[in-house]
């Protein structure tokens, strides 16, 4: 029987993709021997309601130009041919009818997200599709004990910890310093900035 093969699945708004998501992306796929890290950039996040998040094209753009470097990483345009909120559980339902039983699934973000996951819509479904790998940052622990209680054996089985180097990096920052002129280099690859700098985003 042929080995399935283990996709990562890196989601976020990426308003800007900076070099926090990617040595992230890299630490994960080396500790549990993923052969590809899917980034997935969100059309419409429900979590982002009523803020303003700079136009899906920009942003699609910007997280191609930033995996490019990497044979590991691809760019997936299904959050955004989808129309209506961009729900992770119906991401996960799409991929696993695509790959079928040719692909586990391991879904990665940050430990705070993770801890909030009996909030997201459908979590129980949304951790059968797939594991969840929570990447933890500095002041922010993983509370087993709030996501025992509420997902009982699932939360052992299907969420994982990984401890990644702690870059304090946040896309909010990033627009910031754009805006008021501060430098951001070393903060995103020099591509992104290349791009920001020429579409005048931020500003």
């Amino acid at each position: 029987m042929a080995r399935k093969r283990r996709i990562g699945i890196m989601g976020g708004t990426f308003d800007p993709i900076h070099l926090g998501h990617l040595v992230t992306a890299e630490a994960v796929r080396s500790e549990f021997g993923l052969d590809e890290i899917l980034f997935l950039p969100a059309a419409d996040p429900p979590h982002k309601k009523g803020k303003k998040v700079t136009d899906a094209y920009h942003r699609l753009i910007m997280t191609h130009l930033a995996v490019a470097s990497n044979p590991y990483f691809t760019v997936s345009r299904l959050e955004m041919e989808r129309s209506g909120p961009s729900y992770t559980v119906d991401t996960m339902r799409e991929l696993q009818q695509r790959f079928g039983d040719a692909a586990e699934f391991f879904f990665i973000t940050g430990a705070d997200e993770v801890n909030d996951l009996p909030d997201w819509h459908e979590p129980v479904e949304l951790l059968r599709e797939s594991r969840f790998i929570a990447a933890t940052r500095q002041g922010c622990k993983l509370n087993r004990e709030r996501l025992e209680k509420t997902f009982g054996d699932l939360a052992s089985e299907r969420i994982f910890r990984l401890t990644t180097p702690q870059l304090e990096i946040s896309s909010t920052d990033i627009r910031e310093k754009v805006r008021t002129g501060v430098s951001i280099r070393y903060l995103v690859p020099p591509a992104v900035a290349d791009y920001i700098d020429k579409e005048g985003l931020y500003r």
